[in-house]
């Protein structure tokens, strides 16, 4: 046997990476950059930075609030690192407790009048965390289907029972239910924001069926629809009316907040044990003073965001329309969030649009399963209460000079 042979039959633990590795060295084959690998030299201002040398509008970065540059946020963050400096080096149940931890405990506590508030050092923690210790072995987990990878992930941790509903479907969810032993005690997991295509859940009517069933407790994961939604901007929960029926609600500061970290809320009573018993809480390190400062001070000024909310809704409204009249497949019939997501026939497509707007000064996000439901490949557009009228007169050009270019549009 030659030696190249003996090569290519030799196998490890990458080679069930190998289908995946030869789909992306064809694709940059073709002479297209690579999507993820994408690195912004500079970041001029929450809407605008300086990539591979040219200044580009950013659609893609979950900045809805804008909160990355508000000059108190900035200044909080600056004085908590003089003052407390770079780290904690300990996690919250040793040494990784310091006053910037409760005081933005605090904060989250007041934004969403709330009794019991955890901070976690990212929001994919914050799930994983909270969902695999309240659901262990011999419990389920309700979710939808096109739930987000932490909700996954939390529920294989905790080795709970996984049931999957059809995505926003309130009779399979209810079906679903009606399944499971009645003595079994169930979490289901409900997002108020989907990612990828920007809808939103049908919570009150989720709700109502799920109170049909015994020993249901619910979590609303609000990653998307803090900040933006709710006249105190606690999310879509909140702009629904339930409140009141909802057990705990995850996020992430990694949105509307403009920094990192995740976080869980609650009223229920025995909230507090979950601090000594929640492994990815327990045994990580705590966020930086400076993190939580900065995340502090921007949950306080979100509670009085109410213009900048109505900014970001009016740029939602005017992208939809704009791109819907191009003659764009959207991923909702209306402007739903402020996530606008644009459907491509196939991933050729797709990163040619992406690379093309790229090219005339626009990023976004080019999504592809299995981050998307099967088959759908498309950009998704994140839009932020600072991007200006004129910011989003130009996207829209771009995206009709985009798509006449590569024949997504006519």
């Amino acid at each position: 046997m030659t030696d190249a042979a003996t090569a290519t039959e030799t196998r490890d633990l990458f080679s069930k990476f190998d289908p995946l590795i030869n789909e992306r060295e064809a694709l940059l084959a073709t002479g297209v950059r690579d999507p993820y690998a994408i690195v912004m030299d500079q970041v001029l201002s929450p809407t605008r930075a300086i990539i591979k040398g040219k200044e580009t509008i950013l659609l893609g970065t979950y900045n809805y609030m804008g909160m990355t540059f508000d000059p108190d946020v900035v200044a909080a963050g600056k004085k908590a690192l003089d003052e407390f400096g770079a780290g904690t080096t300990g996690s919250r149940v040793l040494n990784g407790t310091y006053q910037g931890h409760k005081q933005v405990e605090d904060a989250l506590k007041e934004f969403y009048g709330t009794s019991g508030a955890m901070v976690f050092s990212t929001g994919y923690q914050a799930n994983l965390g909270i969902i695999s210790t309240l659901a262990g072995k011999g419990d389920y987990v309700v979710l939808d289907a096109d739930s987000h990878a932490s909700i996954y992930d939390g529920c294989g941790l905790g080795n709970a029972e996984i049931v999957r509903f059809r995505h926003n479907s309130v009779e399979d969810l209810d079906k679903r239910l009606g399944r499971l032993p009645a003595d079994a005690l169930k979490l289901v997991v409900l997002e108020g924001v989907y990612s990828m295509l920007g809808d939103v859940a049908p919570l009150p009517e989720m709700v109502a069926a799920i109170r049909k069933h015994p020993n249901c407790m619910i979590l609303c994961d609000e990653a998307h629809g803090m900040g933006f939604f709710g006249p105190n901007g606690r999310g879509a929960y909140e702009e629904q009316g339930v409140e009141g029926e909802i057990d705990f609600v995850v996020g992430t500061f990694s949105k509307s907040v403009g920094t990192v970290g995740g976080f869980c809320v609650s009223n229920h009573p025995k909230f507090e044990i979950l601090r000594l018993v929640c492994r990815p809480y327990v045994f990580t390190a705590s966020l930086p003073p400076s993190v939580v400062a900065t995340a502090a001070t921007s949950i306080r000024k979100l509670m009085h965001s109410g213009e900048k909310r109505a900014h970001l809704w009016k740029n939602s409204q005017r992208l939809h329309k704009g791109l819907s009249d191009l003659g764009f497949k959207l991923g909702s019939a209306t402007p739903q969030s402020a996530i606008i997501a644009v459907i491509l026939t196939d991933q050729m497509q797709a990163v040619a649009m992406w690379q093309t707007l790229l090219e005339l000064g626009l990023y976004v996000n080019m999504a592809r399963p299995p981050a998307t439901p099967a088959g759908t490949f498309l950009l998704r557009c994140s839009l932020c209460a600072e991007h200006s009228d004129d910011q989003v007169t130009q996207i829209i050009g771009m995206f009709e000079t985009a798509g006449k270019a590569t024949g997504a549009i006519g």
